[in-house]
């Protein structure tokens, strides 16, 4: 690729917008958290402040204290005649008893599971929704990486932890209404009935909530949605990052759990450190929900050390944040971790602007995973174990389905 523009041309998001197949929206930030309790108590009090409308899809979801709150929050609202749609992928929820759905049904609450296991098509199993997206009355949207689980809490199976490191952000304005249509085609794809009622594809009041991250409420923010989709012969997700790449002047910070980036992204990345940009990756540690798949993405750490890039292991917990910062401006934040099973096979949802508010905030974010992280060296990495050299490189083989 050539004649990438920078990130402060005004031609930067539009040119973005094709070659990454997003949709160019506004709107406007409401607030922007990396506090599991903050994430659940914004989407709880968002879900008993609905008037209209609940519109939830998700990936993952286990047996527990989260998952039963949130039945709770949904039937009450239903049971005051609130619509609520419930979108789950059949294979990430596969833990949660049928007494739960009959619970959430019962209630009133329509429920859709994604991709149930269909002999006459057995490969689109493989094909899962991994998005986060909660929708409130046609107004507000939830997009983060976080799932409906006390996994997050750190209870997780066999030990306790403490909570794992996330990111949800929370909008008002146009792009809600993209987000509604993008949450109705899946919903219309499992056999709901998709409304396209004025109420959820208006054009929106300005301004919306009490803004913290932004006093001017009138200051509309220019945002790309990437929703990419399986199976297809490109990936959406895989042009949005490397295009950002390429377009990096001073600093790219990477959040991403299972870091096994495509070979051309792998490229950019390279490359971009040649330039003298910052290049920092936020990764997940020895606490994590997928060890096999932390030996895989070790493997990878050598030449991205040898070229200078900086690799840091979150230590408290699970780092399962999915965020992009480039340069002061640029963030992408949403459900797509660089892997190949989110670049190539899930369905996923990635939200990104140039703000420098937002930016700060990202970048705060970043500072504090970066100091409860071990940074790793050369030297250490060389000295890996070689049980886990050999069953890194065994994943390896399989990284295209981890």
């Amino acid at each position: 690729m050539t004649d990438v523009p920078s990130l402060d041309e005004p031609h930067f998001l539009p040119a973005m917008m094709s070659v990454s197949n997003s949709l160019l929206t506004s709107g406007y930030l409401q607030q922007f958290w990396f506090d599991i309790d903050a994430i659940y108590k914004a989407r709880l009090e968002a879900v008993k402040r609905a008037q209209k409308t609940i519109h939830f899809e998700t990936f993952f979801m286990t047996p527990g204290q989260r998952t039963d709150e949130f039945a709770t929050a949904l039937i009450e609202r239903s049971q005051a005649g609130i619509e609520v749609l419930f979108i789950a992928d059949n294979m990430g929820v596969n833990s949660i008893s049928p007494k739960y759905w009959q619970r959430l049904k019962a209630g009133g609450v329509a429920v859709r599971f994604f991709h149930q296991f269909n002999w006459q098509a057995p490969f689109t199993y493989n094909i899962r929704t991994h998005r986060k997206l909660l929708l409130i009355d046609g107004e507000i949207a939830f997009v983060g990486g976080m799932g409906v689980s006390d996994h997050w809490d750190g209870i997780m199976p066999k030990k306790i932890i403490p909570p794992w490191l996330d990111v949800e952000i929370c909008f008002t304005g146009q792009i809600v209404v993209i987000l509604e249509g993008i949450f109705m085609q899946h919903w219309l794809y499992e056999g709901g009935v998709a409304s396209l009622r004025s109420e959820l594809f208006k054009t929106p009041v300005v301004g919306g909530l009490n803004n913290s991250l932004n006093n001017n409420l009138n200051n509309s923010l220019t945002m790309l949605v990437t929703p990419s989709s399986s199976p297809s012969p490109s990936s959406s997700i895989c042009a949005l990052f490397y295009t950002a790449f390429l377009a990096a002047k001073k600093r790219i910070w990477i959040a991403s759990p299972y870091f096994l980036p495509d070979s051309n992204s792998w490229r950019a990345l390279l490359q971009a450190k040649k330039r003298g940009v910052d290049l920092r990756i936020l990764t997940m540690g020895s606490r994590n929900d997928k060890p096999l798949v932390y030996d895989a993405v070790r493997q990878g750490y050598g030449d991205l050390l040898k070229a200078g890039i900086e690799i840091y292991e979150y230590q408290p917990s699970m780092m399962h944040a999915k965020v992009l910062l480039i340069d002061d401006n640029f963030v992408s934040t949403g459900s797509t971790n660089l892997d190949p099973r989110s670049m190539f096979h899930n369905d996923e949802l990635n939200i990104s602007l140039s703000e420098s508010k937002l930016a700060q905030f990202v970048e705060q974010f970043f500072m504090n995973g970066f100091s409860h992280s071990h940074q790793i060296n050369i030297s250490e990495w060389r000295k890996t174990n070689i049980k886990q050299k050999l069953l890194g490189r065994l994943m390896l083989f399989l990284r295209w389905q981890l």
